[in-house]
């Protein structure tokens, strides 16, 4: 009986499951794009290149890990390194001499830049020649020696130069003159200059540690072998590689790819699918309780409760699965155009391809699944437990307030959001962050339950400027008074949109714009010296400071720190001061609280910290703390100085002595210089230009390559409210028009008394102004509950809310209203009154 009066329901009553159907399929679609991009950051891979024809691979482990106890269990945290991590060059003689061994290769890289005799290239040790395969030889001439190089014949052919020419190399160990003392093949990977060992591991910036270890086996040991006796020599100092793990190493890019796919696929997406199942069980519900007469009717024919239940199972049986299926391709093209634009913004390595496997679209339509039965149980627990006769009475007429159940829960999630805010009023930096979605759900699951009691309230306060408005107003104040059940239908899906996209873009906006005051107020530089190409030579900063007209000249090099706060791990980018850290002031005006920057001069194990990371890692002068460096080499710098303008500007400075062997390039991002007193700006300005290899301009230069580190997060933050307040606004416009369809009788009954199509048309658009009104306001007071905490913790300053953004998104609000409510009213009003009456509901 319930599979053929469900079968019956879908079959001849298709509109009343039109709205559930868009909500399942709109939620489908979210889950698989999450799904599918969780799914990639989880496999992940690239096949070796340059180390196809080496079986095993030794080199650092580009991720700092750590174990924390989580009850009984014990669970392992990970934070890639900002920089590239290396391994020890002592290792290669330790390799060399194991049995199984035939050859054991240094490889380390370090850009050189373009110069008027050589175009850019890539500067190796020349015993890395071979790695690539038995292709990979010198062609002419012979090995490099102390001031000698050899360059690939493609290089050498295209910039007209043979062995025996001279050229001028600049690399992060310094500038020098070079003759070219033979030529190898041609690289797949590009220019490429060999100098001899004990020269590129001076050159690279960072001797005494290399990239990889290319290792190949003696005839007859099997890669198996080799990788036992290799792992077994390198102990914990480093990690083995092989198949296609060696990719890993030739693009240690990926790691951090890994983490931002992961990112968006798994801690966005649970909040995303979080969203979807309450937008899907609030659109079940709302269709489910539109049909309260058909079930007091079922009750009355002699339906058991358990009938209609079932029934409500099996209808949600037939429509959730086909809907979620519907939603799989928009998902996947979803998750395309998202994976697209992340390797446009080179976050993810143009070599991965998207992993599109059966288990999200398998968890989209289980996930939608259980959502429509569990919200159409819920919402027909009650009608299927009354009385036939009391059952028709409360079809008829709403209740006249929400169940004590529903309202104890609604208080309870109401508390626990603040709750959760005021304690994130208590935490620091990211931790605060963190809490900024779950205080979202949980204030929108209090609105979600306490909605016939918010909608109240809301006719009460407006009902009088309503009714101030003429016939159309008072008749919207009367209707949302007598329905508050269904005025709270349609004001929730406009706080959850506000909610969500406000506190995501508000948020962002708060960052970028407390990072923009910092670095207006702190940089106080006359110029800012930047790089053409991979950075600044080494001794950028002492000649610029030798030009005439300047006074102070401090070299910045842009870094990252790794650190530890709590069970987690977190990383903060900092700057390496290359100069007298007591002319640090002339050029930077960080707000210094406590200690003297000057101090930074006194050992090479010193750090200045930002108020917030400071806060973060429970730091004060005199104390020293645990970091990792950006390759994740440990240290426990002394802290000499804390200070106030770190957004934006760098969370620590070190000298630079102690972090220029840790990055992945050793050259220095720019320069800061203060002119003399009376110097003459654009004299100056052409002097340091003179200095080959590097652009000049002003304090906005700085401020541009800070807003760069801070472009990919605003992005994602952007297309997380675009996919949630999309999700939420389509959903929202779905109720509203279910809303609306659902008043056919209504609508009949107001024609038959002669109230005009204009003053029904009035009495909606007012209504659609309360429901705008009303959602617009809870959704600010919930997200600036949610702000106020977390900007205070991150940015340590109140939410920034700009007009360019406040003003769309209220416009945005007020018209999908006026839309959703306009157009379905406008269709029925073109039905006859006595039709519209009569029409199935």
């Amino acid at each position: 009986m319930t599979n053929g009066l469900a079968r019956a329901s879908v079959r001849f009553r298709p509109a009343s499951f039109a709205g559930t159907l868009v909500a399942l399929l709109l939620g489908a679609a979210v889950v698989v794009a999450c799904g599918v991009l969780l799914q990639t950051g989880l496999t992940a891979g690239l096949k070796p290149d340059r180390y196809a024809s080496a079986p095993v691979v030794v080199a650092a482990e580009q991720a700092v890990k750590i174990e924390t106890k989580v009850g009984e269990d014990t669970e392992t945290r990970e934070q890639a390194t900002p920089e590239r991590a290396r391994t020890d060059a002592a290792l290669v003689g330790r390799l060399s001499a194991l049995p199984g061994v035939a050859a054991a290769r240094p490889d380390t890289a370090f850009p050189l830049p373009a110069s008027a005799s050589a175009p850019a290239l890539t500067g190796r040790g020349y015993a890395a020649l071979g790695i690539a395969g038995p292709g990979d030889h010198l062609v002419e001439g012979r090995a490099p020696g102390a001031n000698e190089v050899v360059l690939d014949a493609d290089t050498a052919r295209t910039a007209r130069l043979a062995p025996g020419a001279n050229l001028t190399l600049t690399a992060p160990g310094g500038t020098a003159s070079y003759r070219i003392s033979g030529l190898a093949a041609a690289q797949p990977a590009g220019p490429t200059a060999w100098f001899a060992d004990a020269t590129a591991d001076r050159l690279s910036g960072h001797p005494g540690r290399i990239d990889a270890i290319a290792v190949q086996p003696r005839a007859g040991v099997t890669t198996t072998a080799l990788a036992a006796q290799v792992r077994q020599a390198v102990g914990g100092d480093a990690r083995t590689f092989t198949g296609d793990g060696r990719g890993t190493v030739e693009h240690p890019a990926l790691g951090e790819a890994r983490t931002t796919l992961m990112g968006i696929g798994g801690s966005f997406g649970g909040y995303a699918v979080m969203t979807a199942i309450f937008v899907v069980m609030s659109t079940v519900a709302l269709a489910t309780g539109q049909r309260a007469r058909e079930f007091a009717l079922l009750r009355a024919v002699g339906a058991t409760p358990r009938q209609i239940r079932r029934t409500i199972a099996a209808e949600a049986m037939l429509v959730a699965p086909v809907a979620a299926a519907l939603g799989i391709l928009p998902g996947l093209a979803l998750a395309r155009w998202w994976f697209d634009q992340l390797v446009a913004r080179g976050a993810v390595p143009a070599g991965i391809h998207l992993d599109i496997g059966p288990l999200p679209p398998l968890a989209a339509v289980l996930t939608c699944t259980l959502a429509a039965l569990t919200a159409g149980f819920l919402a027909s627990r009650r009608p299927s437990k009354l009385r036939a006769g009391q059952a028709l009475g409360e079809a008829a007429v709403e209740a006249p307030r929400p169940g004590k159940v529903r309202t104890v829960l609604g208080l309870v999630f109401a508390g626990g959001g603040i709750a959760i805010a005021g304690v994130a009023a208590a935490l620091d930096g990211d931790k605060a962050a963190q809490t900024a979605l779950g205080v979202v759900m949980c204030l929108m699951l209090a609105v979600a339950l306490l909605g016939p009691w918010v909608a109240r309230i809301a006719t009460a306060v407006l009902g009088a400027p309503l009714r101030a408005a003429g016939a159309p107003g008072s008749l919207a104040a009367d209707n949302t008074r007598a329905n508050a059940r269904r005025l709270a239908s349609a004001i929730t899906p406009i706080v959850l949109v506000t909610a969500f996209c406000g506190t995501l873009l508000i948020l962002q906006s708060t960052l970028r714009h407390t990072a923009g005051e910092n670095v207006r107020a702190a940089v106080t530089a006359d110029h800012v010296i930047g790089a053409t190409g991979p950075g600044l030579p080494a001794g950028t900063a002492e000649r610029a400071a030798k030009v005439p007209g300047v006074d102070t000249a401090i070299g910045v090099l842009r870094t990252g720190l790794v650190y530890r706060s709590g069970g987690e791990l977190g990383s903060a980018p900092a700057l390496g001061i290359d100069g007298d850290p007591a002319r640090l002031p002339a050029v930077l005006d960080l707000d210094v609280r406590d200690g003297a920057l000057a101090d930074l001069g006194r050992a090479p194990d010193t750090i200045a910290l930002s108020t917030g990371l400071a806060d973060t890692l429970d730091a004060k002068v005199g104390e020293r703390v645990a970091l990792r460096l950006g390759d994740g080499t440990a240290v426990r710098p002394i802290v000499v100085a804390v200070y106030g303008r770190g957004l934006g500007v760098g969370q620590a400075l070190l000298p630079r002595a102690a972090v220029s062997g840790h990055v992945t390039t050793g050259y220095d991002s720019q320069v800061l210089v203060a002119d003399t007193p009376g110097a003459d700006r654009a004299a100056v300005a052409a002097g340091l230009g003179a200095l080959g290899g590097a652009n000049v301009t002003d304090r906005a230069g700085f401020a541009a390559q800070s807003d760069k580190a801070m472009e990919l997060s605003g992005w994602a933050n952007s297309v997380m409210a675009g996919v949630l307040g999309g999700f939420a606004a389509v959903s929202a416009a779905n109720t509203l028009v279910m809303t609306v369809l659902d008043r056919r009788r209504e609508v009949a009954l107001l024609r038959l008394a002669g109230t005009t199509r204009r003053q029904v048309r009035g009495m909606m658009r007012w209504e659609a102004l309360l429901v705008a009104a009303t959602g617009l306001a809870l959704g600010a007071v919930i997200a600036w509950i949610t702000l106020v905490p977390v900007a205070r913790g991150v940015a340590n300053a109140s939410p920034y809310v700009p007009p360019t953004l406040a003003l769309p998104l209220a416009a945005g609000a007020v018209l999908l209203c006026l839309g959703s409510t306009g157009l379905p009213v406008r269709a029925l009003l073109r039905t006859r009154p006595v039709a519209l009456g009569a029409a199935r509901q």
